[in-house]
């Protein structure tokens, strides 16, 4: 806690290393360049002391991971949420790509490196990995770095890490919400998968809703699933070329997010309608809801070049 009430977060250093030192230092760097809404915010840092020391807005709700694959925790991973909390990752990593002082890389994109704030809005987190690259390149030469079950195998071959390889991960990422599955699991016992390579080919097979969570299964509508999975899919190609850009991604799913807004708006002024023009009716049980528009025009809908995001609902933690 600090003087003035604020509760923080430190960021320690486990070991006085070099290498650490320098991705302290790189952190500090990066951070200072962004101001995001989903982009954990930086408040201080001490490098003088033995052991480098970070200062960090608190993030109370913990790791998108924990709250994805504790079975015990189903409130905080409703469909709606999993979709707001995908969108907001997309945003962030698009103001990354195309929107800071200078192109960012983050270079470690996971489910443990996005927090959760006390109405499940999504931070994310850990900078110590990433660069800045000029406006005229196009990727970084640089010792393979980042986390089994997420890395960009285009990146893990030719040792260029290039925006796309931020895209592959947060399709991994995006994989997760939708299955609840870690990205490297047991498919039996002592066999493991890879989660990306595992969800490729059940879409090959058509058995995309065999391996969803249960959850996304029984809340989320199936045009909607289908196109967040399609959009996953895209985003773990091969070949980065292929990829979506972070802005691309950010305008699907801002698009998907948009329409069911723009139903549930419709749907409720149907059912207030209904209810001035016919009162003796307020007991009957049929329906008068009626779903507008089709999947094809609502993911393309253009956004303001910033790639910052709508106000979203409050949810409790």
């Amino acid at each position: 806690m600090l003087t003035d009430g604020r509760i923080v977060a430190i960021k320690k250093s486990k070991k006085v290393d070099e290498s650490q030192i320098e991705q302290f230092i790189n952190e500090v760097v990066i951070l200072s360049q962004i101001n995001h809404r989903n982009v954990v915010k930086l408040l201080g840092c001490c490098l003088e002391t033995e052991v480098p020391l970070l200062v960090y807005e608190f993030i109370p709700c913990g790791t998108l991971f924990h709250h994805i694959h504790d079975q015990s925790d189903n409130m905080s991973c409703t469909w709606n949420n999993r979709l707001r909390i995908g969108t907001e990752v997309a945003g962030a990593l698009s103001y990354l790509h195309s929107a800071a002082s200078t192109p960012i890389y983050h270079r470690d994109v996971k489910s443990t490196n996005i927090l959760l704030d006390d109405k499940y809005r999504a931070k994310v987190s850990d900078f110590g990995t990433s660069r800045s690259i000029a406006v005229d390149k196009t990727h970084l030469t640089t010792a393979v770095h980042g986390t089994f079950g997420y890395l960009d195998p285009e990146y893990y071959q030719s040792s260029q890490f290039t925006e796309k390889s931020d895209v592959y991960s947060f399709g991994v990422v995006l994989v997760e919400l939708l299955t609840g599955k870690e990205p490297i699991f047991l498919l039996r016992p002592g066999e493991q998968r890879s989660l990306a390579t595992y969800f490729l080919t059940s879409i090959e097979e058509n058995r995309l809703f065999e391996i969803l969570d249960a959850q996304v299964v029984k809340e989320g509508e199936k045009v909607e699933v289908e196109a967040v999975a399609y959009l996953a899919k895209r985003c773990l190609n091969l070949n980065g070329k292929k990829r979506p850009t972070m802005k691309e991604v950010t305008m699907e799913l801002e698009g998907l997010r948009i329409s069911k807004g723009q139903v549930f708006v419709q749907e409720t002024h149907e059912e207030v309608e209904c209810f001035i023009r016919q009162p003796s009716n307020l007991w009957d049980t049929g329906s008068t809801s009626t779903r507008y528009g089709s999947l094809e025009n609502s993911v393309g809908l253009p956004l303001d070049d910033k790639p910052l995001l709508h106000n979203t609902s409050s949810y409790s933690c």
